[in-house]
Protein backbone atom coordinates (compact mmCIF):
# COMPACT_ATOMS: atom_id res chain seq x y z
CA UNK A 1 0.00 0.00 0.00
CA UNK A 2 1.35 3.44 -0.97
CA UNK A 3 2.45 5.77 1.81
CA UNK A 4 1.00 9.24 1.28
CA UNK A 5 2.52 12.42 2.65
CA UNK A 6 0.42 15.50 3.49
CA UNK A 7 -2.74 13.48 4.34
CA UNK A 8 -4.41 13.72 7.74
CA UNK A 9 -7.50 14.37 9.81
CA UNK A 10 -8.62 16.62 12.66
CA UNK A 11 -8.18 14.67 15.89
CA UNK A 12 -11.39 15.78 17.61
CA UNK A 13 -13.76 15.42 14.64
CA UNK A 14 -12.10 12.90 12.31
CA UNK A 15 -12.64 15.22 9.35
CA UNK A 16 -10.12 14.74 6.58
CA UNK A 17 -7.60 17.43 5.70
CA UNK A 18 -4.57 17.91 3.49
CA UNK A 19 -1.69 19.69 5.20
CA UNK A 20 -0.45 22.55 3.02
CA UNK A 21 2.17 23.82 5.50
CA UNK A 22 3.29 21.62 8.42
CA UNK A 23 4.54 24.65 10.37
CA UNK A 24 4.36 28.41 9.96
CA UNK A 25 7.05 31.12 10.19
CA UNK A 26 7.09 32.40 13.75
CA UNK A 27 4.44 29.87 14.79
CA UNK A 28 5.97 26.39 14.68
CA UNK A 29 3.04 24.79 16.49
CA UNK A 30 0.41 25.82 13.95
CA UNK A 31 -0.15 24.59 10.41
CA UNK A 32 -2.34 25.40 7.40
CA UNK A 33 -4.70 22.66 6.26
CA UNK A 34 -7.23 22.20 3.47
CA UNK A 35 -10.42 20.48 4.71
CA UNK A 36 -11.58 18.31 1.82
CA UNK A 37 -15.07 17.13 2.77
CA UNK A 38 -16.97 20.21 1.57
CA UNK A 39 -15.04 20.90 -1.61
CA UNK A 40 -17.11 20.74 -4.82
CA UNK A 41 -16.54 17.43 -6.60
CA UNK A 42 -14.33 18.71 -9.42
CA UNK A 43 -12.08 20.57 -6.97
CA UNK A 44 -12.04 17.65 -4.55
CA UNK A 45 -11.10 15.15 -7.24
CA UNK A 46 -8.41 17.42 -8.65
CA UNK A 47 -6.74 18.03 -5.29
CA UNK A 48 -6.87 14.34 -4.34
CA UNK A 49 -5.31 13.41 -7.67
CA UNK A 50 -2.61 15.98 -6.98
CA UNK A 51 -1.72 14.76 -3.48
CA UNK A 52 -1.38 11.22 -4.84
CA UNK A 53 0.93 12.36 -7.65
CA UNK A 54 4.73 11.94 -7.59
CA UNK A 55 5.13 15.74 -7.75
CA UNK A 56 3.21 16.22 -4.49
CA UNK A 57 4.82 13.26 -2.76
CA UNK A 58 8.28 14.59 -3.59
CA UNK A 59 7.43 18.13 -2.42
CA UNK A 60 8.70 19.23 0.99
CA UNK A 61 5.39 21.02 1.62
CA UNK A 62 2.13 20.24 -0.20
CA UNK A 63 1.69 23.98 -0.78
CA UNK A 64 4.56 23.82 -3.30
CA UNK A 65 2.60 21.40 -5.49
CA UNK A 66 -0.63 23.38 -4.97
CA UNK A 67 1.08 26.54 -6.20
CA UNK A 68 2.24 24.83 -9.41
CA UNK A 69 -1.06 23.14 -10.28
CA UNK A 70 -4.38 24.36 -11.70
CA UNK A 71 -7.93 23.28 -11.01
CA UNK A 72 -10.01 22.23 -14.06
CA UNK A 73 -11.31 25.81 -14.39
CA UNK A 74 -7.75 27.09 -14.88
CA UNK A 75 -7.35 28.72 -11.44
CA UNK A 76 -4.08 28.04 -9.61
CA UNK A 77 -4.85 25.86 -6.62
CA UNK A 78 -3.01 27.62 -3.80
CA UNK A 79 -4.25 31.19 -4.51
CA UNK A 80 -7.77 29.84 -5.11
CA UNK A 81 -7.86 27.97 -1.80
CA UNK A 82 -6.46 30.97 0.05
CA UNK A 83 -8.82 33.45 -1.59
CA UNK A 84 -11.87 31.31 -0.86
CA UNK A 85 -11.14 30.66 2.81
CA UNK A 86 -10.17 27.04 2.24
CA UNK A 87 -6.82 27.29 4.00
CA UNK A 88 -7.39 26.94 7.73
CA UNK A 89 -4.90 27.54 10.53
CA UNK A 90 -4.99 24.88 13.25
CA UNK A 91 -2.70 23.62 16.00
CA UNK A 92 -0.29 20.85 14.97
CA UNK A 93 -1.45 19.03 18.13
CA UNK A 94 -4.94 18.82 16.59
CA UNK A 95 -3.88 17.10 13.35
CA UNK A 96 -3.27 13.38 12.95
CA UNK A 97 -1.27 12.43 9.88
CA UNK A 98 -2.55 9.22 8.24
CA UNK A 99 0.07 8.06 5.72
CA UNK A 100 -1.53 4.59 5.49
CA UNK A 101 -4.87 3.13 6.55
CA UNK A 102 -4.77 2.05 10.18
CA UNK A 103 -1.71 4.11 11.11
CA UNK A 104 -1.49 7.67 12.40
CA UNK A 105 0.95 10.06 14.05
CA UNK A 106 0.29 13.49 15.50
CA UNK A 107 1.66 16.27 13.29
CA UNK A 108 3.31 17.86 16.34
CA UNK A 109 5.22 14.62 16.96
CA UNK A 110 6.09 14.20 13.28
CA UNK A 111 7.48 17.73 13.16
CA UNK A 112 9.61 17.02 16.22
CA UNK A 113 10.98 13.87 14.59
CA UNK A 114 11.78 15.64 11.32
CA UNK A 115 13.52 18.44 13.22
CA UNK A 116 15.61 15.90 15.14
CA UNK A 117 16.59 14.16 11.91
CA UNK A 118 17.62 17.46 10.32
CA UNK A 119 19.41 18.62 13.43
CA UNK A 120 17.42 21.85 13.67
CA UNK A 121 14.77 23.40 15.90
CA UNK A 122 11.08 22.91 15.14
CA UNK A 123 10.93 26.69 14.63
CA UNK A 124 13.09 26.27 11.51
CA UNK A 125 11.07 23.52 9.81
CA UNK A 126 9.35 26.02 7.51
CA UNK A 127 12.67 26.38 5.67
CA UNK A 128 13.26 23.69 3.06
CA UNK A 129 16.52 21.72 3.38
CA UNK A 130 17.64 22.84 -0.10
CA UNK A 131 16.24 26.37 0.05
CA UNK A 132 18.33 29.03 -1.71
CA UNK A 133 15.98 31.92 -0.96
CA UNK A 134 14.95 31.69 2.66
CA UNK A 135 13.55 35.24 2.84
CA UNK A 136 11.25 34.66 -0.13
CA UNK A 137 10.10 31.33 1.27
CA UNK A 138 9.25 32.79 4.67
CA UNK A 139 7.39 35.71 3.07
CA UNK A 140 5.37 33.32 0.89
CA UNK A 141 4.22 31.25 3.85
CA UNK A 142 3.56 34.30 6.02
CA UNK A 143 1.41 35.90 3.34
CA UNK A 144 -0.96 32.95 3.45
CA UNK A 145 -1.31 33.22 7.23
CA UNK A 146 -2.00 36.95 7.40
CA UNK A 147 -5.73 36.39 6.96
CA UNK A 148 -5.78 33.21 9.02
CA UNK A 149 -4.65 34.53 12.41
CA UNK A 150 -7.71 33.03 14.08
CA UNK A 151 -8.05 29.26 13.93
CA UNK A 152 -11.75 29.49 13.02
CA UNK A 153 -11.56 32.25 10.39
CA UNK A 154 -13.03 30.70 7.24
CA UNK A 155 -16.02 30.95 4.95
CA UNK A 156 -17.19 27.42 5.72
CA UNK A 157 -19.07 26.69 8.94
CA UNK A 158 -18.10 23.01 8.89
CA UNK A 159 -14.45 23.91 8.52
CA UNK A 160 -14.81 26.35 11.39
CA UNK A 161 -15.92 23.46 13.57
CA UNK A 162 -12.78 21.48 12.79
CA UNK A 163 -10.52 24.42 13.44
CA UNK A 164 -11.34 25.12 17.06
CA UNK A 165 -8.28 24.78 19.31
CA UNK A 166 -8.24 22.67 22.45
CA UNK A 167 -10.21 24.41 25.21
CA UNK A 168 -9.23 24.42 28.88
CA UNK A 169 -11.29 25.04 32.02
CA UNK A 170 -8.62 27.27 33.57
CA UNK A 171 -5.01 28.36 33.34
CA UNK A 172 -3.87 25.54 35.61
CA UNK A 173 -5.35 22.90 33.30
CA UNK A 174 -3.76 24.56 30.28
CA UNK A 175 -0.37 24.70 31.98
CA UNK A 176 -0.67 21.03 32.95
CA UNK A 177 -1.43 20.14 29.33
CA UNK A 178 1.62 21.99 28.00
CA UNK A 179 3.89 20.47 30.67
CA UNK A 180 2.64 17.03 29.72
CA UNK A 181 3.35 17.71 26.06
CA UNK A 182 6.82 19.04 26.89
CA UNK A 183 7.64 15.97 29.00
CA UNK A 184 6.48 13.68 26.21
CA UNK A 185 8.58 15.46 23.61
CA UNK A 186 11.61 15.48 25.91
CA UNK A 187 11.34 11.71 26.35
CA UNK A 188 11.02 11.24 22.59
CA UNK A 189 14.05 13.44 21.97
CA UNK A 190 16.11 11.41 24.47
CA UNK A 191 15.03 8.18 22.77
CA UNK A 192 15.94 9.53 19.32
CA UNK A 193 19.37 10.58 20.59
CA UNK A 194 19.91 7.15 22.14
CA UNK A 195 19.08 5.44 18.85
CA UNK A 196 21.37 7.83 16.96
CA UNK A 197 24.24 7.03 19.36
CA UNK A 198 23.67 3.31 18.82
CA UNK A 199 23.93 3.79 15.07
CA UNK A 200 26.84 6.27 14.99
CA UNK A 201 28.44 7.18 18.34
CA UNK A 202 29.37 10.83 18.76
CA UNK A 203 33.09 11.36 18.23
CA UNK A 204 34.69 12.91 21.30
CA UNK A 205 37.23 15.70 20.67
CA UNK A 206 40.81 14.62 21.16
Amino acid sequence: MQNLKHVGRIKDTGKKVLVAFRTLPGDAYSCLVVPTENLPDEYHNAIINLVESPAAQQAYEFAEALDRTQFPDGSRMLPFLHGNGRLVKVSTAQVEMTPVIGASVMLSELNQLIAEQRGIAVDDLHIKPDSNDVAKEIASAKELTDNNTDAGKTTSQSVNETAQPTSFDNAEAEAKHYRSQADKLAKQAAEFRRKAEELVPTKKPK
